[in-house]
């Protein structure tokens, strides 16, 4: 059975000071490291792998809770103009689950957002509402969707209105596995949810008959949107599948920089749909507070709250509808789609926006048409007849000023030479 990793770079960071003063991305050996640590196997078992961050305990990075917030308001909401993102909606209404670690209850930013009564816990035998995240994974990938604004933070989710079904299908001892990530996508099917957003991936190739597989089927054919992280095992550069991203109908989603360019963990390959960003990411923690994290782990669910939005917005528009509008209305560096950013980095505002027409699949844009070449001037090696009648008629008009100068000199001298002679 295959082994699932938490698609995130182990990257993490305390929040200690704003997202815009630290450095982009840690060095690419220290980036190795992270990654051979999360692509660890459990023997027979499909176990989906801890948030690595939980493995350095007291390594004080991204720990909760937070004793202080994040003031500034983190770079990838800066780049977005909100009052236009949320002119028609904010995302109410619209029930997005979180197939995670958990999502912790007790954030502020977080706890008017949970629909608790539709959690569920897949890991305890007990039962549970979905709300222990002892990880803290899935509690950012919540905040990222529909965290509320709070007063002392400039952080908050991209569809602060929309509601979270936290599902609790991962944990730090590997106990999850490929077929509770299904159990929990029929979970978020029976409990209306209209977005789902799965922060994780499997590192073995699975196919459309597998349990995983025919829960996505299922969820695709009930008009749901799925979206999947690409994975952060990308250092390399190898193009590989990844799942569930790579199954038909789901919106897999990359990781991009400050830049629009990939990230260099982001995992590339061709199911790879759009990017989003997914660096110097802020979002919220179990408790209290914020911290700043890098993955295709808070990638997705930048793009699940964009679907969300669009959800909210466009009632009737089907699940690939509000896929094509965000494929179409992403920012190209290329004249098409490409296996490291897809269709191009999420432009959240264009995707709200530009929707006055019925969204279709996206096709490269052929920009516009060239400009004609300008003819070339004939190349005449000989003398026109018209360029030998101007030359003569030029050599006509110099002999006659050269004779008129002549004529005219020799009877001034002649004049002069007369009057010398009476005078004298």
């Amino acid at each position: 059975m295959p082994t699932t990793t938490s698609a995130r770079a182990t990257t993490s960071r305390a929040a200690g000071r704003p997202a815009a003063r630290r450095p982009l991305l840690r060095s690419t050996a220290a980036l190795a490291l992270a990654l051979a640590a999360t692509t660890a196997t459990t023997t027979g078992a499909a176990a989906v792998q801890p948030d690595p961050a939980t493995r350095l305990a007291g390594a004080g990075e991204c720990t909760f809770p937070m004793k202080k917030q994040i003031e500034d308001r983190p770079w990838a909401l800066q780049r977005v103009l909100l009052d236009a993102l949320w002119a028609e909606t904010k995302g109410k209404g619209v029930r997005v689950a979180v197939i995670d670690t958990g999502v912790d209850r007790a954030n502020p930013q977080l706890a008017p957002a949970l629909d608790i009564g539709a959690g569920k816990d897949l890991l305890d035998p007990k039962g549970g509402d979905g709300t222990n995240d002892t990880v803290g994974h899935g509690t950012r990938v919540a905040g990222l969707i529909a965290a509320r604004p709070q007063a002392g933070t400039g952080f908050v989710g991209l569809a602060p209105e929309a509601t979270i079904i936290p599902i609790r299908q991962n944990d730090e001892r590997q106990t999850g596995k490929a077929d509770t990530l299904a159990d929990a996508i029929e979970h978020a099917l029976s409990k209306g949810a209209q977005v789902i957003n799965i922060s994780q991936d499997t590192t073995q190739p699975m196919t459309d008959d597998s349990k995983l597989g025919q829960a996505v089927k299922k969820a695709v054919a009930a008009n749901v949107v799925v979206v999947a992280s690409a994975g952060n095992d990308g250092l390399k550069g190898e193009k590989r599948k990844t799942y569930p991203a790579a199954f038909p109908g789901v919106l897999a989603v990359a990781s991009s920089d400050r830049n629009n360019e990939r990230a260099a963990f982001s995992q590339p390959g061709d199911f790879i749909a759009v990017a989003a960003p997914g660096v110097d990411m802020v979002s919220t923690v179990p408790g209290f507070g914020q911290c700043i994290d890098n993955g295709t782990s808070f990638s997705a669910p930048y793009v699940a709250g964009l679907a969300a939005l669009l959800r909210a917005q466009h009632a009737d528009w089907s699940a690939q509808e509000i896929i094509w509008q965000i494929e179409q209305t992403a920012e190209r560096a290329i004249n098409g789609k490409d296996d490291y950013v897809g269709w191009g980095v999420v432009d959240p505002v264009r995707a709200v926006t530009q929707d006055s027409q019925k969204p279709k699949a996206p096709t490269p844009d052929p920009g516009p048409p060239p400009a004609a070449a300008p003819e070339p001037a004939p190349l005449i090696l000989r003398e026109t007849r018209q360029e030998r009648e101007q030359r003569f008629g030029t050599y006509a008009l110099g002999i006659g000023a050269v004779l008129i100068a002549v004529i005219a000199g020799t009877a001034t001298v002649a004049r002069d030479t007369r009057r010398r002679r009476r005078q004298g």
